[in-house]
């Protein structure tokens, strides 16, 4: 993997088509939650189709220092847990990823605490953790607040009905690996339903979990005394995916992304079609492409799954903002999702944001010109967006893109874009 750079940027020379096969990596959203629960079992685990993405190497960082022993390469992680000594993880890891806080669940349900720094990430607005200690205090945990850490700590946890006021992925993921060591049987009730909560489970199973449900608003898990190694493989990055239909659509190309299920992205895919797009669906792989010339504008509106992903909103406004006439796009779960929207207007595009409703007039040219990634998906977008400009983008602050996609110019350059990493 590239460096993690914070002066790096892109130059993306517009214009240009892409065509051809692209393959998709393991899912960010995925690998790091599977990295976590490894932390469940005093014994070696592996992981197959781990994405060589910062924050994997961020997570692999706070593996080793609660003292996990960690070997990566080539798509494969080893997570030897025997070793880890330490339930603390300080500020200093956890502040560049939200997913840190994932260790909490596994800590305290094998080792009776866990101390962990309040968690940083992208900059998109409050994400409360309130669902996650809220659960684990209903599993009977202790929960304390001091001088920017929080520290949970119980004897056992015990298993309890859990009923989450909105279906958070994280807490739903957390709680279920609290869970798993818990004593009796938990019930999490209005529980996310990603593929990314089905993909833990299934390991979680492997290492001789009792799981019910996974996938469905109800998850039923009945504690067990111990786990146990296991080895898996993770499922295909269905936001990477997303991104690269995107693009194939906003460069007038052809692109086939192989590697993931269409039933993953069925509403997004709905949305692509009718903006205009041409998109073909296959058992493991989704091919799209186009004539910009005969987009037309549509409405988005983003919420937890199988709804519109807000991990895809930003590349959707990108095409939305190339699409003749009218869109509106109404983000549900993000509250500072439209901070990239100056960005995209720095573009050409034109776009009114109101409240968590921005308003697309597409159909506008689009020129290159500096813009800078305030996130994660929105500096993929503007990427996107850079491509179909005319003129030369330069994309600032790409550590943003770098935390989230494996060889991201390599695999867009393959297809035919200009898009060069410079420092």
């Amino acid at each position: 993997m590239k460096g993690c750079e914070q002066g790096a940027r892109y130059l993306v020379h517009g214009g240009t088509r892409l065509a051809g096969k692209v393959r998709v990596s393991g899912a960010k959203n995925s690998a790091l939650k599977l990295m976590a629960a490894s932390l469940l079992a005093p014994s070696t685990s592996v992981l197959h189709n781990v994405p060589d993405i910062q924050d994997v190497r961020t997570m692999k960082e706070v593996l080793e220092h609660l003292g996990a022993h960690v070997q990566f390469g080539e798509s494969t992680m080893t997570v030897h847990a025997g070793a880890v000594d330490s339930q603390e993880a300080p500020y200093e890891l956890v502040q560049k990823m939200r997913a840190s806080i994932q260790i909490m669940g596994p800590l305290v349900a094998r080792f009776g605490r866990a101390k962990v720094a309040l968690p940083g990430g992208c900059n998109l607005g409050p994400r409360k953790i309130d669902f996650h200690l809220k659960g684990l205090a209903q599993l009977g945990a202790t929960i304390r607040q001091d001088h920017g850490f929080i520290e949970v700590s119980a004897k056992r946890l015990r298993g309890d009905s859990i009923f989450l006021d909105y279906p958070s992925v994280g807490a739903t993921e957390n709680l279920m690996m609290a869970a798993v060591l818990a004593e009796g049987v938990t019930v999490i009730e209005n529980a996310a339903r990603e593929p990314e909560i089905v993909d833990l489970s299934k390991f979680l199973m492997s290492m001789g979990a009792e799981i019910e449900g996974a996938g469905t608003p109800t998850v039923t898990i009945r504690g067990v005394e111990a786990m146990d190694s296991a080895e898996h493989t993770v499922i295909g990055d269905r936001i990477e995916a997303g991104t690269f239909l995107v693009a194939g659509a906003i460069s007038g190309g052809d692109v086939e992304v192989e590697g993931i299920s269409p039933h993953v992205l069925e509403i997004f895919l709905k949305k692509l079609r009718a903006v205009g797009a041409q998109v073909q669906e296959n058992s493991k792989s989704i091919r799209a492409g186009g004539d910009p010339a005969t987009y037309v504008g549509t409405d988005i509106a983003t919420l937890p799954y199988p709804g519109f992903a807000t991990d895809l909103q930003a590349q959707m406004m990108a095409l939305l903002s190339v699409a003749r006439g009218p869109s509106i796009v109404t983000e549900n779960v993000f509250e500072s999702r439209f901070v990239f929207v100056d960005e995209l207007v720095r573009l050409g595009a034109e776009i009114k944001v109101a409240g968590h409703h921005a308003v697309v007039n597409g159909g506008r040219a689009l020129t290159g010109a500096t813009v800078r990634c305030s996130d994660l998906r929105a500096g993929a977008a503007l990427v996107l967006a850079g491509m179909a400009a005319e003129g030369v983008t330069e994309v600032r602050d790409i550590f943003h893109v770098d935390r989230g996609y494996e060889r991201f110019e390599e695999k867009l350059t393959a297809l035919g874009a200009s898009v060069e990493r410079v420092y």
